[in-house]
């Protein structure tokens, strides 16, 4: 499936939000995500099904001062 991830271009054979999270390494409850630009809060990450040309923002916290 083309994706477009925090504006950059990604192939990946997933189906849900959830998959992709785990394909790129993220984990954590911290993340916030938006898919085309509506938040798409922790508990439906699992259920929410992608599609062709989504644009998915993935935001985590960083650490420094």
């Amino acid at each position: 499936m083309n994706l477009i991830v925090n504006g950059e271009a990604v192939e990946a054979d997933i189906h849900t939000l959830a998959e992709l999270l785990s394909k790129l390494d993220y984990e954590g409850d911290w993340l916030a995500t938006a898919v085309n630009g509506d938040l798409v809060h922790r508990e439906d990450r699992a259920s929410y099904m992608l599609k062709i040309g989504d644009r998915i923002e993935i935001l985590s916290p960083k650490q420094g001062g």
